[in-house]
């Protein structure tokens, strides 16, 4: 019977496993999604839903969510012709990928890198062409700009600051891939709130194959609202646009949006928070003798460790969430957990030291 079913689906489904989180999404100190430790706090939250209330629930929102749209070009500064609003960041991944890959296409992917990427273009039949990432986990630049050349690939993706490393690409390198390869670019900024690096939002305008992606899941503490962003020039995003999923976003995203952008300083305040442990947290694990941490230009930490499964396992004992990352290409032992709360950082910390 299964292998008559098989016949009959997308063979690309054999190479693909269905998305999961190892360890589950449930924990006394929960570090393993890389979300903010911040709720929305309930005065605005009440805001949102009065406003909520008010809309009616038997009608579609608009086809595309043009409120939120318009409310995030202009906390931008920009045109909202080159604003696209998504369910999550990951739904705009899938029309983008939709919009520029297919069978017979090629796609560069620097590996590691998130998941994700490899996932849907495997669905689309698209060939990729990974490239390693440094011993140290950094990017290969020169590596990127010659198999884009020599394999002429259709499009890029750079998740800068890179999950699962954490490492970026620094503002030149990525103006450099984007104005060499002739391919579209898409520069995944989910964590870009956290980096020593700026964006690459300015370029839009003078580089036609350039996308930047957004997320409002990490800095702006709205992951299970799912808000995503793509921003490209106005002629590229009329494109994009045609394989989007109607209506999938819904007026209580658009309307938390507004609500939370009108309320920033909620947002640079936790930041600031993140930042400022994320620095204490990797000076107390260099300290730990059988610990190496990585630099982080992101919410999240990496560290190698003798033996990561073993750790991962007496940390959920504890009732600590992390993700074991091991499986990655050039990451063998090693364990990846986002800044939580102040009392939440130490409590690993201290379950460290005693490992």
């Amino acid at each position: 019977m299964h292998n008559d079913i098989q016949r009959l689906l997308n063979p690309a489904l054999q190479n693909i496993a269905t998305y999961k989180v190892e360890g589950g999404q449930q924990a006394e100190i929960k570090l393993n999604q890389n979300e903010s430790p911040f709720d929305v706090p309930m005065w605005l939250k009440e805001e949102i839903i009065r406003e909520f209330i008010k809309e009616p629930w038997n009608r579609y929102p608009d086809i595309l969510p043009y409120r939120g749209m318009k409310a995030y070009a202009d906390f931008l500064g920009i045109s909202p012709d080159s604003v696209m609003m998504s369910n999550g960041s990951n739904e705009m991944l899938y029309t983008i990928f939709l919009a520029s890959l297919g069978p017979g296409r090629k796609v560069l992917i620097p590996d590691p890198s998130f998941s994700l990427y490899e996932k849907i273009a495997l669905l689309l039949h698209s060939q990729i062409v990974s490239v390693p990432m440094l011993p140290d986990l950094d990017f290969d630049i020169d590596a990127i700009l010659r198999a884009a050349r020599d394999e002429r690939v259709d499009c890029i993706v750079l998740s800068t600051p890179n999950n699962p490393t954490g490492k970026s690409l620094s503002f030149d390198s990525v103006r450099l891939i984007a104005e060499s390869c002739d391919a579209i670019v898409l520069v995944d900024e989910a964590y870009i709130e956290f980096s020593r690096q700026r964006s690459v939002l300015e370029l839009i305008d003078g580089l036609p194959n350039l996308v930047v992606l957004r997320t409002m899941s990490k800095a702006l503490a709205l992951a299970g609202i799912r808000i995503g962003f793509a921003i490209a020039n106005p002629a590229l995003m009329a494109e994009l646009a045609k394989p989007k999923i109607p209506f999938a976003s819904s007026r209580l995203a658009e309307i938390t949006l507004t609500h939370v952008l009108a309320n920033y300083s909620l947002v640079t305040d936790a930041v600031s928070y993140i930042l400022h442990e994320r620095d204490k947290l990797y000076d107390e694990l260099l300290a730990i003798k059988g610990v190496e941490p990585f630099l982080s230009d992101t919410n999240f930490l990496i560290i190698r460790i003798r033996d990561a499964r073993a750790v991962f396992q007496s940390l959920q004992s504890e009732g600590i969430l992390v993700r074991n990352v091991s499986g990655y290409h050039l990451m063998e032992n090693c364990l990846r957990f986002n800044v939580g709360l102040v009392e939440e950082n130490q409590c690993l910390i201290e379950k460290l030291r005693t490992l």
